[in-house]
């Protein structure tokens, strides 16, 4: 099974310079997001993997190498925090 993370759709989300507020109203918090964490967010729409969302990432900062461990630790870390429908 292939894991599609998608974020939730209550999620107040305010954009930053830096990145993204993110208020939770059913837990009643708020996240700071850095840029990278605010666009793996937004990449969490349920139409990719991680392996693609991490694909877009090292993309988008033109990085070299595999970066899938960080992205998934990332992703692991908003579901952690209710970002992501489990």
């Amino acid at each position: 099974m292939v894991d599609n993370p998608n974020r939730r759709e209550d999620l107040e989300i305010n954009p930053v310079a830096d990145g993204y507020v993110v208020y939770d109203p059913d837990r009643d918090r708020v996240h700071y997001l850095n840029q990278t964490a605010a666009m793996i967010l937004e990449l969490c729409t349920g139409d990719q993997a991680s392996a693609d969302i991490a694909e877009s990432i090292r993309t988008a900062y033109r990085l070299d190498g595999p970066i899938g461990e960080q992205v998934d630790a990332c992703i692991a870390q908003l579901r952690n925090e209710g970002l992501i429908s489990p």
